[in-house]
């Protein structure tokens, strides 16, 4: 494996035996990250599967000698499997009290309705109506006289639950249709039916209307959804994006979450997750760890 060369400059006169060991100590720090080697596995069942992907090739790609691997599927105990050693890392948006949690960044929940509904803002109490099925004809916000028609997602997505938590939703959610696990599939029957009404990733729902599909991303609380709100909390219908890990993650797993928090990795997860900054204070659940400029180790 190629080594980075630290060059060190010094006055002749001043060279002795406590210099040379004070540059190869230097040398020997500057490098142990990039000494790492070894596989770690990465568990989850949530939409967060391609940016996690993206950012293990880009680990790998600056650590010859490691592999990330994913274990991605509805049936997956991400968390269990952290627990028996299994994995390293679970991506979750729900702390668990034995395991350590980093917050990765925030994952702002879109509430869309077709583009032809005149329905632009809503209250937050307002969408909890409409998922509980309290509010059941869209002209009671000053809609059309039509039926509404939400279409529910599956339990197994992460999202349900950070959408339900983010409102305080303790009922049974409303449905018009069977539970859609993609926000494809969920796209697809709002832009296809004036009365629908359904929730998606904030990314997925901004990227929807960039490409002309016919949606209307809902003004609540009258704080429109995007990078800024979701971030400061004024925009509520937001989940934290979590790794979990054993409360002494090993050297590989405390590196790629070290990565994860730089720079670059923040920027992997602006494609589809608003990011957290270090000079952002996170209200996230407790025992999180929020992000910072220092390792999430320590």
């Amino acid at each position: 494996m190629a080594q980075r060369t630290v060059t060190v400059s010094f006055r002749a006169c001043t060279i002795g035996v406590g210099t040379l060991l004070l540059s190869g100590g230097l040398y020997l720090l500057c490098n142990a990250d990039a000494a790492i080697t070894g596989r770690i596995l990465i568990a989850g069942y949530g939409p967060e599967s391609p940016v996690i992907l993206d950012l293990a090739k880009a680990y790998e790609r600056r650590h010859p000698g490691t592999a990330i691997d994913l274990e991605w599927d509805t049936t997956v105990r991400a968390i269990h499997l952290v627990k028996t050693g299994e994995a390293q890392i679970a991506v979750t948006d729900q702390p668990d009290p034995v395991l350590k949690a980093t917050q990765i960044a925030w994952d702002g929940i879109a509430v869309i309705v077709n583009f032809a509904n005149p329905v632009k803002e809503v209250s937050s109490a307002q969408v909890k109506g409409l998922f509980s099925a309290q509010i059941t004809t869209w002209s009671k916000l000053d809609g059309a006289p039509a039926k509404v028609e939400v279409i529910p997602r599956t339990s197994v997505n992460n999202l349900t639950t950070g959408f339900q938590n983010s409102l305080g939703l303790t009922e049974r959610m409303a449905a018009s249709a069977a539970p859609v696990r993609s926000d494809q599939k969920v796209l697809s029957l709002v832009s296809g039916r004036d009365a629908t009404v359904s929730y998606i990733s904030l990314a997925a729902a901004l990227k929807a209307q960039e490409d002309g599909i016919s949606i209307r991303i809902l003004t609540v609380d009258q704080v429109d959804p995007g990078e800024a709100t979701v971030k400061n909390g004024r925009y509520r219908l937001r989940r934290p994006v979590l790794m979990l890990t054993a409360t002494q993650p090993d050297p590989l797993t405390k590196s790629f979450l070290s990565f994860v928090c730089s720079a670059d990795g923040q920027q992997l997860l602006r494609t589809m997750f608003v990011p957290i900054e270090p000079s952002v204070p996170t209200t996230g659940p407790p025992n999180v760890q929020p992000l910072g400029p220092s390792s999430p180790s320590s």
